[in-house]
């Protein structure tokens, strides 16, 4: 047990050096091309940071583990909206722009919807079993391409209304550093993961439990440390992207790909409630957005004591 400690410990160091040097390449690029860090944050870092629930959901999907793709999607998309943005709130409130209000996480919302429609298969069409299926995937992943094409539309029009600032890297030293920050937080979340289920696995834990908590708590690793270096750097826009980037990316690709893939996804233990608080989470971050234009100290605390009320009930 001590060895899985040391290597955790070990995990989470890489992790936030990582993190630290992808923020800074991250937002180099952004500022070198002339483009909105938030658009950065949408693309190259929620896909980077995506890698590892993309990674579990295939591997899982090959032990015939449906729990773990749905838990593992529900769970980070959780995690990243409750508790990631409520800890970069209250470390530093987080305003909204406009855009970002408007169309990216209504975007989100739309596709958090999507999922719970097409997944209640017993309760909205008579069918014998809730799943998602390979033509739940399809629509899914069709959401994802107009999303795709509305990012490339915003990169185009490249209207950038941030002050212009030197950038810390040049454009080939960022492209290099933020290749390797992303090998270092993809090395450092497996760690992370690995050591955390075999500590996890001695006390004989729910495949369920397991994966909306360790597994998803891992994967969103990469995103926690690079929301709180973005939080602590005050790189709002990457941070805001990130997660919402993030969240799109877990809904549209790392289940919606699998299930075309492998014919669908078909869980045996996720609960209702996991789908609810997917929905509540995407709700009430629109909430925070159209009223006040930004994530405050006070809504970031609420966001965090909803996500600790959520995992006491699922742990109970």
């Amino acid at each position: 047990m001590v060895i899985e400690i040391l290597v955790l410990l070990l995990g989470f160091v890489i992790l936030i050096k990582g993190a630290d040097v992808f923020i800074d390449s991250a937002s180099s690029i952004a500022i070198n091309f002339k483009l909105s860090k938030v658009v950065i944050g949408l693309t190259v870092v929620a896909f980077g940071t995506g890698v590892p629930e993309l990674a579990i959901s295939i591997q899982s999907l090959l032990s015939n583990s449906g729990d773990m793709v749905l838990g593992n999607v529900i769970g980070s998309n959780v995690i990243n909206t409750l508790l990631i943005l409520g800890v970069a709130a209250f470390i530093y409130p987080l305003r909204i722009k406009s855009q970002t209000e408007k169309k990216e996480i209504p975007i989100l919302l739309l596709l958090s919807t999507l999922l719970c429609v097409l997944f209640f298969d017993m309760h909205l069409s008579s069918e014998k079993a809730n799943l998602i299926t390979r033509s739940d995937g399809l629509v899914i992943l069709l959401f994802f391409l107009i999303f795709i094409y509305y990012l490339i539309s915003v990169i185009r029009n490249k209207t950038v209304d941030e002050v212009e600032e030197k950038p810390k890297y040049k454009l080939g030293i960022a492209v290099i550093l933020i290749v390797i920050g992303l090998i270092a937080i993809m090395f450092g979340s497996d760690l992370v993961v690995d050591m955390a289920i075999k500590l996890a696995n001695r006390f004989n834990i729910s495949e369920r439990f397991i994966s909306l908590t360790i597994v998803a708590l891992g994967t969103s690793l990469p995103e926690l440390v690079t929301t709180i270096v973005s939080s602590i750097k005050k790189e709002q826009d990457l941070l805001i992207g990130n997660i919402i980037g993030s969240n799109i990316f877990n809904i549209c690709i790392v289940l919606g790909l699998p299930a075309i893939i492998f014919g669908g996804v078909v869980p045996n233990d996720i609960a209702v409630i996991d789908f609810v608080m997917l929905l509540v989470s995407s709700i009430m971050l629109f909430i925070f957005a159209i009223t006040d234009h930004k994530i405050t100290r006070r809504e970031g605390m609420f966001l965090v004591l909803t996500f600790i009320v959520y995992y006491i009930y699922i742990f109970i």
